[in-house]
């Protein structure tokens, strides 16, 4: 996919239409496989899942108590009913119970067919066989009707669900032994730069260890994805068009660090263009300036910028989001926090801002969040010492202590 002429060269674009790119040129993975339920922890589900019973699947009590027929609920003041048997969660009542009679009854236990109503084991009085209950019942109470939880027939997880221990639960209480899910998406990875090298290896006075490539690995562990690690590469033309070449033979997404700006010996951009097409390489944005998205044949490319923070800001807001589309995921967006800010930010239209920041519970005034200090994009150390992003957008202006913010916890991503 040949694109000598790149129309995506030196237009820098807003934070919004980039998301809007992505969003459009991505679309789901197809393939499918299927696998066991101990091991559908986080991967995403590839078609809905239909129950095949209802949940409860018998009508059971929501309490320890007695059960009794709502119809013998006295209009007012009291009356006793003759406890004749128990029901237990696995060893139900197996008789008819008649007028004036109840059970003992334990939660999650097999309600009787004639019975519709628990009183708790707290509002009776007890003597020998007889129970004594008032007129404040309500009938119906303390029941889980037959397909309360789950019915028959429905949709109990739809596809692009991703599956958590909640999920699976779910799933096992249907006795679902195995399920379809997307398959992992295969992310490879490298770094560029001849002043770069691995840990392990000795500096001399121009050389860094290459921390971009163990934060952007760490982050995809996070997420349900086959990761291909293919180390760092020299800063030669020849070296990175093999590269690409061997990670878009391989992979369905190339993450790069480094080697996207316009230096002379940046040839990342170079070689994309000549294997493939670009489609933004800048972006009204700080940190994070010169991201680059693209595509080799039909393999997504996204060259992050050097810069440690840079890196995690990008791959947070721009990459999670692009993987969650290849795994099929409906929904991808943030959800929106507006805290009030206890720094005073500066900041101009026109481009938009991702600072980091600390936020916290206050006793008295509830959630506060502050930032983390200096925010240079090489300053790493301000994303350990963070628990969330603080988003100031494209139009927004400075902010003065108190003014609320939108504020992205890590958690959230």
């Amino acid at each position: 996919m040949k694109n000598s002429t790149n129309k995506a060269e030196n237009i820098t674009i807003s934070v919004d239409l980039a998301l809007d790119i992505i969003k459009d040129k991505i679309s789901p993975l197809h393939n499918q496989q299927t696998i066991i339920l101990p091991n559908a922890l986080g991967k995403t589900l590839a078609e809905d899942v239909i129950s095949p019973m209802n949940v409860p699947v018998y009508q059971n009590s929501a309490m320890d108590g007695y059960a009794i027929n709502s119809q013998d609920i006295p209009k007012q003041g009291s009356a006793s009913l003759k406890n004749i048997g128990s029901s237990f969660a696995g060893t139900p009542f197996s008789g008819i119970l008649s007028s004036g009679e109840c059970i003992r009854i334990m939660t999650g236990a097999k309600i009787p067919e004639n019975i519709d109503t628990v009183i708790e084991q707290e509002k009776v009085t007890i003597n020998e066989d007889l129970v004594t209950i008032s007129a404040d019942i309500r009938p119906g109470q303390n029941v889980r009707n037959i397909g309360e939880d789950v019915a028959k027939n429905s949709v109990v997880l739809a596809a692009g669900q991703v599956l958590g221990a909640a999920q699976m639960g779910v799933l096992a209480s249907l006795g679902l032994a195995s399920l379809k899910v997307k398959r992992q998406p295969r992310v490879a990875i490298f770094s560029s730069g001849d002043e770069i090298r691995s840990i392990g290896e000795s500096l001399d006075g121009s050389q860094i260890y290459d921390s971009n490539r163990y934060t952007i690995s760490g982050m995809l562990k996070d997420m349900d994805v086959d990761v291909i690690d293919m180390g760092v590469i020299p800063d030669n033309k020849a070296s990175i068009t093999n590269a690409l070449t061997e990670a878009a033979n391989e992979a369905d997404m190339i993450i790069t660090s480094g080697g996207v700006s316009v230096g002379d010996a940046d040839y990342i951009k170079q070689c994309l263009d000549e294997l493939g097409q670009t489609h933004f390489n800048k972006l009204h944005l700080k940190p994070g300036r010169p991201l680059t998205f693209g595509q080799i044949n039909n393999t997504h490319f996204f060259g992050l910028p050097g810069n440690p923070v840079a890196v995690m800001v990008t791959f947070m807001y721009f990459v999670r989001p692009a993987i969650k589309l290849l795994m099929g995921h409906k929904n991808i967006n943030l959800l929106d926090l507006e805290i009030p800010c206890q720094t005073q930010l500066r900041k101009l239209p026109g481009r938009t801002e991702i600072q980091r920041g600390i936020l916290e519970n206050d006793p008295e005034q509830g959630l506060q969040v502050k930032t983390t200090g200096k925010q240079g994009s090489g300053v790493l150390s301000s994303m350990s010492k963070g628990n969330c992003f603080i988003f100031l957008d494209h139009e927004s202006e400075s902010v003065a202590v108190g003014d609320k913010v939108l504020v992205h916890p890590f958690s959230m991503f």
